[in-house]
């Protein structure tokens, strides 16, 4: 059987959006894509009669479920894939898609997950704090002057999706690990990883950044990730056992060097 794409698993993040005539001209675009789900970070001013102007009518519903939150951790802490939206190019943004290709790869994941695709404020866009709680990043080509309105970047983006969405796909993507799981294992290799020295303790979170690169290349399922905590847990604990040892030998060899007078 043929699966297409799942929108109800396909929500739209803004976070902290400027102005709330933005998030309304948002809705509307969503509204013509068949996209329903909008998730708001930390607005400065959410004032709903102003985004009503703006999405109309036709887009009120998605206005009214749209659901706020106030950190953008919290906020994506139950997605399975996170893109991000970026008009900034190298540094640590160096693997991007172009909406098409990003919409021909998240088709069959939506099937199965919940995928956010977050844009930043319309004047800074994402930091690269923010991004690193992405899977990837997709750019939106264009002339020398490359600014888009919020809304119109959202429009773009979503029309790739529908379009492809249109098409037979016979794919399967299983359930992935959700961001809460990912971070919980990465908060723990970055634990286990400085107290046995492979990584520097004055700037862990370099290497963390390199291993977040390498691990979203792949798409980790739960369990995967189950495995990965579980061989931290255990080096954590043979760290443990080996010190214990050594004090009790040491205790010992000091107990026996004591007999002898």
């Amino acid at each position: 059987m043929f699966k297409r794409i799942n929108f109800d698993n396909i929500t739209i993040v803004l976070h902290q959006p400027r102005h709330p005539e933005n998030i309304g001209s948002v809705a509307r675009a969503m509204c013509n894509m068949g996209f329903s789900r909008l998730v708001v970070i930390d607005p400065p001013n959410y004032d709903r009669n102003k985004i009503l102007k703006l999405a109309t009518h036709a887009a009120s519903d998605v206005v009214d479920k749209t659901i706020i939150f106030t950190d953008l951790k919290d906020a994506l802490s139950h997605f399975n894939y996170v893109v991000g939206a970026t008009a900034r190019l190298g540094g640590q943004r160096q693997v991007v898609n172009t909406p098409s290709k990003l919409a021909q790869k998240l088709v069959p994941i939506s099937i199965e997950n919940r995928i956010a695709i977050l844009f930043g404020p319309e004047d800074r866009g994402l930091s690269n704090e923010d991004i690193r709680n992405c899977h990837g990043l997709v750019n939106i080509p264009a002339a020398e002057f490359s600014s888009l309105n919020l809304a119109q970047a959202v429009m773009i983006i979503c029309y790739e999706i529908f379009t492809a969405g249109l098409e037979k796909n016979t794919e399967f993507i299983p359930r992935l690990a959700n961001r809460h799981e990912l971070d919980g294992m990465y908060d723990q290799l970055k634990d286990i990883l400085v107290r046995i020295s492979y990584i520097n303790p004055e700037n862990p979170d370099y290497w963390i950044n390199k291993l977040r690169q390498f691990f979203s290349r792949f798409q980790l399922r739960a369990k995967e990730v189950s495995i990965i905590r579980g061989i931290c847990r255990q080096i954590d604990w043979h760290g443990k056992k080996c010190y214990e040892d050594g004090q009790r030998m040491r205790k010992n060899r000091a107990m026996r060097e004591h007999k002898k007078f």
